[in-house]
C-alpha cells in the first residue's frame, strides 16, 4: 500500500483532523481520496498536512515531522497565496527571492532524504473578488496581489523544472472557468475554494496523477 501525503496551507488543510489521519478534511484531499478509492481500492492510503496560514518558511520548518518522518510515496505541495497575502495585510509575507531560495531547500532537503518519493509541485493561485481586489486604503491592493501569486507560480513552476518534478498548473483553469461560472463559483474570497474550486483542484492533480506520477 502506498502514501500519499497532501502538504501545504488552508487550501489543503481544510478543517483536517489533527488527531484522525482518516479525515482528510473537506478539500481536494478528501476529494482526491474518494476517487482514487473507488477506481484503485486500497492501493493506496492518504494523509493531510496541511496548516492553515502556513507560507513556505513554515512548511519547511515543519519539513522533518511532517513530510520526511512520514516517509511517503508520494508528495504533493500548493503553498505561496500566504507569502503574498500576508505581506498585504501584515507585513509579514515572504519575498520572491527568498521564497524560490526556500522552496529550493525544501526540495532538495526532501530528495536528499526521500530519493525514491516523487513528488508534486501545485501552482498557486487567486481570484480577483471583494476580498483580494483594491480598497481605498489600499488602491493597489488587487495589482499586488495578483503579481505577487504570478511571481510565486513561476517559482514554483521553475522549481519543478529545476528538480525533473511534476507542476500542476491551476492558475490559467482557474480564470478559464471563472471567466464561464463566476468567481464565487470556484472560492468564497478569491483564495479559499468553495467546493466547485476544490472539484477543479481535484481533477487537474488526478490528471497529473495519471499522466506522471501512477507508473
Amino acid at each position: 500500500m502506498k502514501k500519499i501525503l497532501f502538504q501545504g496551507d488552508s487550501i489543503t488543510d481544510c478543517c483536517r483532523s489533527r488527531d484522525d489521519d482518516t479525515y482528510l478534511g473537506a478539500g481536494y484531499p478528501e476529494f482526491v481520496c474518494g476517487e482514487m478509492q473507488y477506481k484503485y481500492g486500497e492501493e493506496y492510503t492518504f494523509v493531510n498536512r496541511g496548516v492553515s496560514g502556513n507560507r513556505i518558511t513554515d512548511l519547511f520548518a515543519r519539513a522533518k515531522s511532517d513530510i520526511i518522518n512520514l516517509k511517503p510515496d508520494y508528495v504533493s505541495i500548493l503553498i505561496g497565496v500566504n507569502d503574498v497575502w500576508h505581506e498585504i495585510d501584515s507585513h509579514n509575507g515572504v519575498s520572491t527571492q527568498n521564497y524560490e531560495k526556500i522552496y529550493d531547500m525544501l526540495i532538495e532537503t526532501l530528495l536528499s532524504e526521500l530519493p525514491n518519493t516523487k513528488i508534486a509541485i501545485m501552482e498557486p493561485f487567486v481570484l480577483e473578488h471583494i476580498a483580494t481586489c483594491s480598497t481605498d486604503e489600499q488602491p493597489q491592493r488587487w495589482e499586488n496581489f495578483y503579481n505577487g501569486i504570478l511571481e510565486k507560480a513561476a517559482v514554483a513552476k521553475k522549481i519543478a523544472e529545476k528538480y525533473n518534478l511534476s507542476f500542476i498548473p491551476l492558475q490559467e483553469k482557474f480564470n478559464e472557468v471563472s471567466n464561464r461560472t463566476g468567481v464565487e463559483s470556484l472560492t468564497i474570497d478569491g483564495v479559499h475554494p468553495s467546493p466547485g474550486g476544490h472539484k477543479l483542484i481535484t481533477e487537474e492533480w488526478l490528471k497529473n496523477f495519471e499522466k506522471t506520477l501512477y507508473k
